[in-house]
């Protein structure tokens, strides 16, 4: 696995001076706004077992690089044993870099993660992505989070290791 992860940051970053190179189109300035959205699938070979998510998202920019943002996540498994669903909803703070039409960002968010398929806990952690501009308000995006589960804020040291990673694919429009 991250065999395959070096290889597709190798290809980023090789493609970076034709994605930079680019006439900028796509600027953000204090007051916009953005909303995101993204989803994904799976499901076993016979279409037995499903899971479907889909995520959705509003940030507003406080300045021209600083974004406040909130997210929620929801997604529903229809498993051989029935069905169940599991959500989560996170409030984030993103600086966002201006490289022509990419604008990698990274920052923190926290929130909680509920549903049948967890235990209610809360999350935080770190994340960090990359927008690419597409038009003037249109840009596709792809991010990682790290969420770190715990029911107080005395065990989030201990839980650290125990974390898990989220990645995300969509499309957000500035307005």
């Amino acid at each position: 696995m991250s065999k395959a992860l070096c290889i597709i940051a190798a290809i980023g970053i090789l493609l970076l001076p034709a994605f930079t190179n680019a006439e900028p189109i796509m600027e953000y300035n204090a007051g916009d706004w953005e909303f995101i959205l993204a989803g994904s699938g799976t499901s076993d070979n016979s279409f037995d077992t499903t899971t479907l998510s889909v995520q959705g998202g509003a940030g507003y920019f406080y300045t021209d690089n600083i974004e406040l943002g909130i997210k929620q996540g929801i997604s529903i498994s229809d498993l051989n044993d029935g069905s169940s669903w599991g959500a989560s909803t996170r409030f984030s703070l993103d600086y966002n870099f201006n490289i022509r039409n990419l604008k990698p960002f990274i920052g923190v968010n926290v929130g909680y993660l509920y549903g049948d398929d967890v235990k209610d806990t809360f999350i935080a952690g770190p994340e960090g992505g990359i927008k690419y501009g597409l038009n003037s308000t249109t840009f596709i995006y792809t991010q990682v989070e790290y969420q770190i589960l715990f029911e107080n804020a005395d065990e989030i040291d201990n839980q650290f290791d125990d974390g898990r990673y989220v990645y995300t694919i969509g499309m957000g429009i500035k307005f």
